[in-house]
């Protein structure tokens, strides 16, 4: 069964809605599922001042993965090819000029939630850099991952995700592409799945309840991360487009988008995201590390704090920053036969 384009439906007791009935799914891809393509208003001017302007832009259709790229699954890239992420690399001190020594050292951004309410101005009263984490060990030296085969793998950095890829015979999905996979049909809702954000009280991703960053009442039954088919599917089939863990994609990033197009000639076919030089962060003009666009908000996104659970939500993550709720998945502009 699937969502017809423009459609919402409420199954009270179905975990996905993509396997069953007639499907887009290409068995040489291992779970991927076809998105048609289209054109499709892209960006809001309703929240955030990068998600505007919101305009036309049409996209090809392409497979993408049904779910995030799994713990297991990156195990067994890892296992293939003897890849070491970025995060279990010691620094360069040259990459990083004036940086402490003793902060040299091999790890990763762990979310740490505070044991009251702080200041939301400051993140680095809930986010510490944590020697040791990486995908093997999301929360340190002494986690790991036993359990959680089906959970998103975490902890990735840029390169991480393009090695993955071309490990696959995939890419990364545009800004654009991934936009429109995750609206699933429904070109102007709010949210991935209509427009309330908890349709008759169902919780349809993993994200924040409570006072961020101190109180998490868990009300969606998690706490962290959760396995990638615990929610519906978009009416794509595509589970996980929104929270859980963010996504990332091949476009460097930009303050704002295009302008909308003044013509129906005009409007953009397959954008791409802005120059590597203008992603540069603007507050911190001595370190020179691009950035890209990730999509799709996280379990840590929040109505008190970041209400980036909806399709045009983007942030800008440097190329070498990985985090305990940062993750991907991958497409293929062709279909895979082997």
């Amino acid at each position: 069964m699937r969502w017809p384009p423009g459609v919402v439906m409420y199954l009270a007791d179905t975990k996905s809605l993509s396997g069953s009935g007639q499907s887009f799914e290409d068995p040489a891809g291992e779970g991927m599922l076809y998105v048609p393509g289209g054109t499709f208003r892209m960006g809001s001017d309703r929240h955030y001042p990068e998600e505007a302007p919101a305009h036309l832009v049409t996209v090809d259709g392409f497979w993408m993965d049904r779910t995030p790229v799994t713990n297991r699954q990156f195990r067994k890239f890892v296992n293939a090819t003897g890849y070491v992420t970025f995060a279990e690399i010691t620094p360069d001190a040259k990459d990083y000029p004036g940086a402490l020594p003793h902060m040299l050292k091999a790890g990763s951004l762990v979310f740490m939630p505070p044991k009251r309410a702080v200041d939301l101005h400051n993140w680095g009263q809930w986010w510490t850099f944590k020697f040791g984490a990486n995908w093997r060990r999301p929360y340190g030296p002494r986690s790991n991952i036993s359990g959680l085969d089906d959970h998103p793998v975490v902890h990735v950095a840029y390169r991480d995700v393009e090695a993955y890829a071309k490990w696959a015979g995939k890419e990364l999905p545009t800004e654009a592409e991934w936009e429109f996979a995750a609206r699933g049909g429904l070109d102007g809702a709010e949210f991935a799945w209509g427009d309330e954000l908890f349709p008759r009280g169902r919780h349809m991703a993993n994200t924040w309840q409570g006072n961020f960053p101190h109180q998490n009442l868990a009300a969606d039954g998690f706490e962290r991360t959760s396995p990638v088919t615990a929610f519906l599917a978009n009416g794509y089939g595509l589970h996980d487009m929104i929270g859980n863990v963010w996504k990332w994609t091949a476009d460097w990033y930009s303050q704002k988008h295009e302008a909308d197009a003044l013509k129906v000639c005009c409007i953009p076919q397959n954008p791409r995201g802005g120059p590597e030089g203008a992603s540069y962060d603007s507050c911190q003009p001595n370190l020179r590390i691009p950035r890209k666009v990730l999509k799709g908000g996280s379990h840590l996104c929040a109505p008190s704090y970041c209400r980036r659970y909806r399709p045009a939500a983007r942030h800008a993550e440097p190329i070498d920053t990985s985090a305990s709720h940062v993750g991907f998945r991958c497409i293929a502009r062709k279909r895979i036969t082997s």
